[in-house]
């Protein structure tokens, strides 16, 4: 068991100029009007202490509240079948109806999943006109796992994807990078962009869980290859080896894409005490990310970021790490992410690193060889068979 010491991560803090941000903070109380039944993990309890979080005297009026919207037929269809959405829409006003063995529907479902799409598109478009500098959509359902026909794992529309095409298409955005730090791989948005080069989707998530995808050799297909980048992981990935990740592949890569925005699919299951994931991430981890997602857009695109609620499924661990996001976003704090980076044991992620960069130097020049400086950017031959053999383990294990 890992004990998060708040006061203790507190001194990490503020690590160089602190800039307050103007924060939007998209919320509805019609949220809770989606409900899968009673034991179900992703439950509207997920938002109740989310929202008590915004009245604590810490962050209490630091906040542009954003109000949201429906979801439009032709921004659902640009992503979801005309008959999935009639299928959606007929569950309206009706009891539990399953989709598939982990989703289901109540009464309200339809019309709070199009809220929660809409939602998202109406904070894209606050970021957009300069209203606010950043955003966070406390919306659900979530959404990365629903495909063009089908519902999955808890996701009816893929809000991420409606809202990437939203910005494109109505708001004139060339390039949108999508980062989906979720436990599970976000499937349905990429297959919803696996072919377009002016959407990047770079996923971590745990291997060999559900939902079953997000290889390393998938990389998208025609004219999007090179622009899926999946880095699947072993389960007990903490702060130091994500960081590290995003600030090795992820920020390379982006600050070579130069997107016009950035969407986040911010899942909390890699907490350390989240009942789905095996992965040992803190509140700490969550703002560091959060902190390195901030300067990519700083450096890209005007500090243009909008993150989205996914997955978190233990209730103070969602509440202790959107805290941490939040103060990170509108400025309160200002996470130092070379501490936690330093104290990783190099070799537990320069084979993670080694495996992307092999797979994708071809598509981005900032990950051909040699990596400036780095001594662990090309393990030794024992260290990949370690590195091998560990991954036939888990997935034997699975």
């Amino acid at each position: 068991m890992i004990e998060f010491d708040a006061a203790a991560e507190s001194e990490k803090r503020n690590s160089g100029p602190v800039v307050k941000k103007r924060t939007g903070i998209l919320k509805d109380p019609r949220y809770a009007g989606h409900c899968m039944g009673p034991g179900e993990p992703e439950c509207p309890e997920r938002l109740d202490v989310l929202n008590a979080l915004l009245l604590e005297p810490d962050l209490s009026g630091c906040f542009m509240d954003i109000l949201p919207r429906m979801a439009e037929k032709d921004e659902l269809q640009r992503v979801h079948s005309a008959d999935y959405i009639r299928r959606l829409e007929a569950t309206s006003g009706r009891g539990s109806v399953y989709l598939d063995e982990d989703t289901r529907t109540s009464s309200l479902s339809n019309e709070v999943a199009q809220l929660a799409a809409g939602g998202l598109c109406r904070a894209i478009e606050a970021v957009h006109d300069g209203r606010v500098d950043n955003a966070f959509a406390l919306v659900r359902p979530p959404g990365h796992h629903a495909e063009r026909t089908a519902a999955r794992g808890f996701c009816l529309y893929n809000n991420v994807a409606v809202a990437a095409h939203f910005a494109q298409s109505k708001l004139g955005l060339a390039r949108v990078l999508v980062v989906d730090w979720d436990l599970h791989h976000g499937n349905g948005t990429q297959h919803c962009f696996e072919g377009d080069p002016t959407v990047l989707f770079f996923s971590t998530h745990q291997a060999f869980t559900y939902p079953h995808s997000g290889s390393l050799r998938e990389i998208g297909k025609g004219k999007g290859k090179g622009f899926t980048v999946n880095v699947p992981l072993l389960p007990g990935f903490g702060d130091g080896e994500y960081l590290m990740i995003f600030e090795r592949l992820l920020k390379p890569i982006a600050l070579e894409f130069k997107p016009d925005i950035i969407l986040v699919s911010a899942g909390f299951d890699i907490h350390f005490n989240d009942p789905l994931g095996g992965m040992k991430v803190t509140p700490s981890g969550f703002a560091g990310m959060t902190r390195i997602l901030m300067d990519i857009a700083d450096a890209c695109c005007q500090g243009k970021l909008v993150m989205t609620l996914e997955g978190g499924y233990n209730l103070e661990a969602l509440r202790d790490s959107v805290r941490e996001v939040l103060r990170e976003m509108a400025g309160r704090q200002r996470t130092d992410i070379q501490n936690a980076i330093a104290s990783v044991n190099p070799k537990k992620t320069a084979y993670v690193l080694w495996r992307v960069k092999q797979v994708h130097r071809k598509y981005w020049k900032s990950l051909a060889w040699p990596s400036t400086g780095d001594p662990t950017a090309v393990p030794s031959r024992m260290d990949r068979f370690r590195g091998n053999l560990s991954r036939w383990r888990a997935y034997f294990m699975s």
